[in-house]
């Protein structure tokens, strides 16, 4: 048992020797470039997927791996590390210090939460709407921690007006006074009402089993320590709660700089296929955006669906309120106001925000000529991050507030100005460890490429070209989707992009017609809560079990496999041409190194 223990205790080092050790036969016997690298690809796909190591820290192994087995010269593999889509990050983080900084995304947040109303099944929609939208601009993660402690707080105050009208229910069965509930005029009316109604619905209910059997309800939500009162309210705990960290994860989808995903398939991508100039934040906007909102309002019936019932009369706007729904507004309302009279640091950090999603927009959009064609001769220097830069950098230059000083003679004084974010303070917003994890991935792509392991593995593929393009989508997108439940989502994407671009030059398709669907999959971790952060943010409040996420998860994943199937299939199509193998992708060759 010992022996066991320290096993355990050191599986990790274990793990890092034993995956050396025993993939070491590989590069020794066949001794080409193609099997070192495919060696270096193994070890470092299993750190991954295992976490031996840090995934950051198994990032670093091409650049030490690669010049060692004479794959890549070590000042080739360090530049590998620093690209386009690094400045895009630095100037998109900046955005997000600021927002984040001045409460906007909050304000925001619930803006959005009192225009659509404070009826269960429209709160819902309401949250997800605002989640998704803030999802977009900031890191999932971030949006999930943001919106869960107004959630939890709805989700509190609706629990509360749920005891509260027991405890009238109560006191009007039995005739007794309670001297410190106040409620509406209206709302005892209107509870009253459907109590009458209710009582006369049994033949032969007296006021005395009226009585009894109120009594014995509310001592069976109460006396028994259930801190929801009743079972409908611990559903919709678990409907708000999966609600946030699946839209948090679904808004990303829609803009490049939504997740560190589509980071990564875009830098991939333009490196890959430098001559393409098709993919940029507007052309991934409009093909992202209908899939998005698709799969938002899908998984908001799925849930409604799963939790609390659906029936089309949950879709009729009452403008009566119950005391619950009054409540519940009121906690909005507070929250809203606490935030006080939007200041001048929120209004240029929505303007900074507003310009730079024009920019991108404008920049480009493929059916007209962009902003950039005014750099004639060097237009296709201009991307996606010169606009991040250069919105990101007014953050650091324009003043938010004065700096005081207290003089001798105890007059105040300005001596400087504090700017809407600090060098600090974007340090530490900043993922350096999705950095550096990308720049890993950007490194082992090009080690394939400069080896052969890429032509290679496109040679043992080509026969998947007898197979219908749909099917080949499909299987790919549902290995993606499973995948990424077990393994972290940068990592997934980074390991099998040189892999899906090798598949679809051999069997001579648009490689866009591969790579979009499995860039969306990789997103698709709702089983698990360790699958992704805004999974375990959520499951961290206690509302949720496992099984609860698996059932909900998998029909998530079904819907956003199915919506991505027939967005491949329709509008992506013209778009991008999908249907003809295009000019800027290779030639594919059939030549094997023995």
């Amino acid at each position: 048992m010992k022996f066991l223990s320290y096993i355990f205790i050191y599986r990790r080092l274990l793990l890092v020797v034993f995956t050396a050790v025993v993939l070491l036969p590989l590069p020794i016997i066949l001794h080409n470039k193609e099997a070192q690298c495919a060696y270096i690809l193994f070890v470092i796909a299993i750190f991954w997927l295992t976490e031996a190591l840090p995934l950051s820290v198994t990032a670093l192994l091409p650049g030490l791996l690669f010049p060692m087995f004479g794959i890549m010269a070590s000042k080739d593999v360090a530049s590998s590390y620093f690209k386009d889509f690094h400045l895009l990050l630095i100037g998109v983080i900046c955005l997000a210090t600021s927002i984040e900084k001045w409460n906007l995304h909050k304000r925001i947040a619930l803006r959005m939460v009192m225009m659509v109303g404070v009826d269960p099944v429209w709160l819902t929609l309401g949250f997800m709407s605002s989640t998704a939208f803030l999802s977009m601009w900031l890191s999932n993660t971030s949006t999930a921690a943001m919106v869960m402690p107004i959630v939890e707080a709805v989700v509190q105050q609706i629990i509360s007006a749920e005891a509260e009208v027991e405890a009238t229910r109560m006191t009007y069965f039995t005739g007794s006074a309670n001297p410190t509930l106040e409620i509406d005029e209206s709302v005892n009316e209107y509870e009253a009402n459907e109590r009458k109604e209710k009582t006369n619905q049994v033949p032969g209910h007296s006021n005395g089993t009226g009585k009894i059997s109120s009594k014995m309800e509310l001592e069976k939500n109460s006396g028994t320590g259930n801190k929801y009162g009743t079972k409908k309210n611990h559903m919709m705990c678990k409907l708000m709660c999966l609600c946030i960290a699946y839209s948090s994860t679904i808004g990303g989808l829609t803009t490049i700089t939504g997740t560190s995903t589509n980071l990564i398939f875009a830098e991939h991508f333009n490196t890959r296929y430098p001559d393409c100039q098709c993919l940029n934040f507007g052309s991934w906007f409009i093909f992202s955006f209908p899939a998005a909102i698709m799969i938002l309002f899908l998984s908001w019936i799925w849930l409604q669906w799963l939790f609390l019932g659906f029936n089309f009369k949950m879709f009729k706007c009452d403008k009566t309120k119950t005391y619950q729904q009054k409540a519940c507004a009121e906690v909005i309302k507070n929250e809203y106001q606490k935030l006080g009279p939007m200041r001048y640091q929120e209004i240029v950090t929505l303007l900074l925000f507003i310009v730079m999603a024009l920019l991108w927009f404008a920049r480009d959009p493929g059916f007209v000529s962009g902003w950039s064609a005014l750099a004639s001769g060097y237009a296709d220097y201009i991307t996606d991050s010169t606009v991040a830069l250069l919105v990101g950098l007014l953050f650091f230059v324009i003043p938010a507030k004065k700096s005081t000083k207290t003089t001798p003679t105890g007059e105040i004084v300005a001596f400087d100005y504090s700017p809407l974010i600090t060098w600090k303070e974007f340090q530490s917003f900043m993922p350096w460890d999705i950095a550096i994890l990308v720049g890993g991935g950007f490194a082992l792509a090009d080690g394939c490429e400069e080896s052969g392991l890429s032509t290679w593995i496109g040679n043992k593929l080509s026969p998947l070209g007898s197979l219908p393009v749909m099917l080949i989508i499909l299987i790919t997108s549902l290995m993606v989707t499973t995948l990424t439940e077990v393994a972290s989502n940068p990592a997934t994407i980074t390991l099998l992009l040189p892999i899906l671009s090798s598949l679809a030059e051999a069997i001579q398709v648009n490689p866009l017609l591969i790579l979009i669907p499995a860039t969306l999959c990789t997103s698709f971790a709702f089983l698990l809560p360790v699958a992704n952060p805004p999974n375990a943010i959520v499951f961290s409040y206690g509302h949720l079990k496992v099984l609860d996420m698996v059932k909900a998860g998998l029909g998530v994943n079904i819907i956003g496999v199915a919506v991505v199937m027939l967005a491949m299939s329709t509008w992506i199509v013209p778009l991008f041409d999908l249907n003809t193998y295009p000019s800027w992708a290779p030639a594919f060759s059939n030549k094997t190194t023995p």
